[in-house]
C-alpha cells in the first residue's frame, strides 16, 4: 500500500512540474541561436541556426558514413540529422529532460492550442517509416537504447528499421510526438511557429534579493566581467561583484567605500539627484565614465548652464514665476566626464576614481522642478552618448517644449563625446557643452531640428535600453500625465506625440502660453506597449512607468525575448511579447512575482503590494541577467522553479539549488505555492530506499 502511495505522489509531482508554455529558440547546448555570416554547405539553416560551419561539416560526414543507398530515405535522414541545427533543437531533442538521438517526429495533426505552424500537421513519423523501413544503412540513430526507449542508441552497424521495431506503431510510439501548446515536433523542415497566435505569457517571475542598498542606476563593467557599478540618487557610485547564479551569494559591495563620491556637486531632492551613469565602451583602456545629475546654482558655482526657457523657444523666464519655491532655471541638468586613470596600473583594475570633473559635457537650466529624465547610455552599435531629457515640468507641458524642435526639452539627444570641438567651435555652434554632433543625426534631413536631437515628443522618458541581441531596438518608457503610461521603440527623427497625444489618446492641454501643435500637423509614432492609470493600483499615488530590458538570459528560458517593465506603484510587473519577431507588434501581460524561499537575503515588500518596494529602475549585467533596483534593495531574476513556477524549457534536474543563507523570504509567502520539487524528490526517495 505504501509503495502505491509513493508512486501516486511521484505521478502527481510530475504533473505539477509539467507546464505547457510557449516555445522559444534554444540550442541543444543551452546556447542562443545565432546568425551566420556565411551559408552552411550541407544543412538548410542559414538565417538563425545552432550550427557553425564546423558542425555542419561533421553532420555531413556522419550522413556520408551512414551510406544510404535509397535517395528518398537519404533525403529524409539528412533532414533528421540537420535538425540539430534548428533554432528549436533543444526542445526537439529533449523530452522530459532526457536527450534523444533524433528529434521528436511529428506523428499527428497540430492541436488547436499549438504554437507551431500548420506545416507540422503532416505525419512525418509515418513517412519516415514508410520511406526507410526496408533500407539498410550504418549507425542508425533509430536503434533502441539499452533501456528499450528512444534514448541514446546502442552501437549499431548496418541495419533496417524493421530489424529493431516490429511495426510503424512501435516505431512512432518511441520516436513520434504531436505538436501541442508548449511542445514542438519535427516534420522534416525547419520549425516555424504560428505567426498569428498569441504566445502564452510565463507563469511568473522569480527573484532573489542579493543587496540591501537602494540605487537608481546600474551599469555593467565594460570589461565583460561579473562586476557592475551601482549609483545612488544622492551622488555616490559603487563597484560591486555579482555572485554567480545559483551560488547562494549576495552582492559584494562596500557601502563605506564608494568608487567615487559626487555628493558635493549633486543637488538631492525628491525629483533631483544623480539620474544616470554611463561608462565608455573602452573604459577598461581609457578609464572614461560619465555622470548625469542635477545641481542648484545657488549652492554650487559649477552650476552655470544656459536656461532652457529662452527667446529661441519663445519662452521668457521672467514670466514663469517660482515653482515649488525655486526660481526658473535655478536647478540644472548636468552631464560631466570623470576618469579612473591614475588610481591603478590600468583602468580595468581601478577600484576608485577621482571626483574631479575632466570635462563638462552638458549643462542646461530647467524651467520647472520636474520631468527632466536624465538617463545616459552609450549606443552599442554607434558608440554615441544618448541623453534622455523630459519636457521640463509644468502640467501638460504648458510651453509645448516637447514639440518645439528648437528646444532640447522632451527630447532624446545623441552626442559624440569622443571628438571634442574647440571652445571657438562650441560658441559658434551654440552648443551646450563639450561634445560634437554625429554626422548622421536627423537635423540634416529635418532642418528645423536642433542638431543634438535624435527623437522628440516625449514627456519624461524614464529608463531606456538597447536590446542586447538587436541593438536597433531602442526601447524607452515615457511617463504619462493623467491617463496612460507608454513604451516606445525609439527611431531616428521619431515624434512620439506628447503633448498632442498622451500615449494613443489625444491630449487637451489645460493651458498653452507657448502655443499649440495641431494633431493633423504631425505624424506621431504610437506606443507599442503601455497601460491605463486605471489598470494599476492607485493607493500610493499616480501611476509612473519604469522601463526595463528585453530578457536575453537563459536563466529563465520561458522569459527569453520578452520586454520587462514595471510601474513604480503597481502590484505586478509586465512582460511584452513581440509576435512575430521583428514585427513591432507587442502584447503585454501582467506577470506574477514571487521571491525565492532560498534567497540569499530576506526579501521585503511594501504594505498592500507584492513588489519589493518601489521599482526605481532595472539593470542588466554582462551575462544578460536582469536586476530590479527597488527601494528595499537589489533583486535578480532567477530560475522559475525556485519560486515553484513551472517552465517547460527549464531543466530543473540539471541545476542545483543554492544553499539557503537566510530565513524564508516574506515575499515568497505572498502567493503560497506548493513545493512541487520537494514532493517529487520525496516520492523518489521513498521508492528507492524501499521505506514504503
Amino acid at each position: 500500500m505504501g509503495r502505491v502511495l509513493a508512486s501516486t505522489l511521484l505521478f502527481c509531482s510530475l504533473l505539477l512540474l509539467f507546464d505547457p508554455s510557449f516555445s522559444h529558440p534554444l540550442c541543444i547546448d543551452s546556447t542562443v541561436p545565432f546568425s551566420l555570416n556565411t551559408t552552411l554547405k550541407f544543412c538548410p539553416y542559414n538565417a538563425s541556426t545552432c550550427c557553425n560551419s564546423t558542425q555542419d561539416l561533421q553532420l555531413q560526414k556522419q550522413f556520408q558514413a551512414m551510406n544510404i543507398s535509397d535517395p528518398s530515405c537519404a533525403t529524409v535522414m539528412k533532414s533528421i540529422l540537420c535538425a540539430r541545427c534548428d533554432p528549436f533543437s533543444a526542445e526537439l531533442f529533449t523530452v522530459s529532460s532526457t536527450p534523444r538521438p533524433v528529434p521528436v517526429l511529428c506523428n499527428s495533426t497540430v492541436s488547436a492550442n499549438s504554437s507551431q505552424s500548420s506545416q507540422a500537421a503532416n505525419n512525418f513519423c509515418s513517412n519516415v517509416w514508410d520511406t526507410c523501413q526496408n533500407v539498410s544503412f550504418s549507425n542508425s540513430p533509430f536503434a533502441p537504447s539499452l533501456k528499450g526507449q528512444a534514448g541514446l542508441p546502442v552501437n549499431s552497424k548496418i541495419s533496417k528499421l524493421t530489424a529493431y521495431w516490429q511495426s510503424k506503431t512501435d516505431f512512432c510510439n518511441a520516436f513520434g510526438g504531436a505538436s501541442s501548446d508548449g511542445s514542438l515536433c519535427f516534420d522534416g523542415q525547419p520549425v516555424t511557429l504560428n505567426s498569428t497566435g498569441t504566445p502564452r505569457p510565463p507563469n511568473g517571475l522569480c527573484l532573489e534579493k542579493i543587496g540591501n542598498g537602494s540605487y537608481l542606476s546600474m551599469a555593467a563593467h565594460p570589461d565583460g566581467s561579473n562586476r557592475a557599478f551601482f549609483a545612488s540618487q544622492k551622488g555616490k557610485i559603487w563597484m560591486a561583484t555579482i555572485p554567480e547564479q545559483g551560488s547562494g551569494g549576495a552582492l559584494k559591495l562596500d557601502e563605506s567605500n564608494p568608487f567615487v563620491d559626487l555628493t558635493d556637486e549633486v543637488y538631492l531632492d525628491t525629483q533631483f539627484g544623480m539620474m544616470g551613469i554611463a561608462f565608455h565602451p573602452n573604459f577598461a583602456q581609457n578609464g572614461r565614465f560619465f555622470a548625469s545629475f542635477n545641481c542648484d546654482k545657488t549652492k554650487w558655482p559649477g552650476c552655470t548652464g544656459r536656461c532652457s526657457c529662452n527667446s529661441d523657444v519663445n519662452c521668457d523666464p521672467s514670466k514663469l514665476g517660482p515653482d515649488n519655491g525655486a526660481q526658473p532655471c535655478q536647478y540644472q541638468s548636468v552631464v560631466a566626464e570623470y576618469t579612473a586613470n591614475g588610481t591603478a596600473s590600468q583602468p580595468s583594475l581601478a577600484t576608485s576614481a577621482k571626483p574631479t570633473e575632466v570635462r563638462r559635457i552638458f549643462t542646461m537650466g530647467l524651467p520647472f522642478t520636474s520631468h527632466h529624465g536624465g538617463q545616459i547610455l552609450f549606443g552599442p552599435a554607434d558608440g554615441y552618448l544618448y541623453f534622455m531629457m523630459g519636457d521640463g515640468g509644468g502640467v501638460g507641458d504648458p510651453y509645448n517644449f516637447a514639440q518645439n524642435k528648437k528646444s532640447l526639452l522632451g527630447k532624446i539627444m545623441r552626442l559624440d563625446v569622443d571628438n571634442i570641438p574647440s571652445a571657438a567651435e562650441i560658441d559658434k555652434l551654440s552648443l551646450w557643452g563639450n561634445y560634437s554632433i554625429p554626422k548622421d543625426n536627423p537635423y540634416k534631413e529635418d532642418t528645423e531640428l536642433q542638431p543634438e536631437i535624435w527623437a522628440y515628443g516625449l514627456r519624461n522618458p524614464w529608463r531606456c535600453s538597447f536590446d542586447s541581441k538587436r541593438p536597433s531596438y531602442f526601447m524607452c518608457a515615457d511617463v504619462g500625465q493623467d491617463k496612460y503610461e507608454e513604451v516606445d521603440i525609439i527611431t531616428k527623427d521619431g515624434n512620439y506625440g506628447w503633448r498632442v497625444y498622451e500615449g494613443p489618446y489625444l491630449f487637451t492641454p489645460p493651458e498653452s502660453p507657448g502655443g499649440n501643435t495641431t494633431p493633423n500637423s504631425i505624424s506621431p509614432i504610437l506606443p507599442v506597449m503601455g497601460y491605463l492609470h486605471s489598470d494599476v493600483n492607485k493607493k500610493e499615488g499616480s501611476a509612473s512607468i519604469t522601463g526595463g530590458y528585453f530578457y536575453r538570459s537563459m536563466t529563465d528560458p520561458c522569459m527569453y525575448g520578452r520586454y520587462l517593465y514595471a510601474d513604480l506603484y503597481a502590484t505586478a510587473l509586465w512582460a511584452g511579447t513581440e509576435n512575430p519577431e521583428d514585427s513591432g507588434n507587442f502584447t503585454s501581460s501582467e506577470i506574477p512575482f514571487s521571491c525565492a524561499a532560498d534567497s540569499p537575503l530576506q526579501c521585503s515588500s511594501i504594505p498592500g503590494s507584492s513588489l519589493p518596494g518601489y521599482i526605481f529602475s532595472f539593470g542588466e549585467d554582462n551575462s544578460q541577467d536582469i536586476f530590479l533596483l527597488a527601494s528595499s534593495g537589489v533583486y535578480r531574476v532567477v530560475r522559475p522553479s525556485r519560486c515553484n513556477y513551472t517552465c517547460s524549457k527549464e531543466n530543473v534536474t540539471a541545476l542545483a539549488s543554492p544553499a539557503p543563507s537566510s530565513p524564508k523570504s516574506h515575499a515568497s509567502q505572498l502567493s503560497d505555492p506548493c513545493n512541487n520539487l520537494v514532493l517529487l524528490f520525496s516520492s523518489l526517495l521513498l521508492l528507492l530506499l524501499g521505506l514504503v
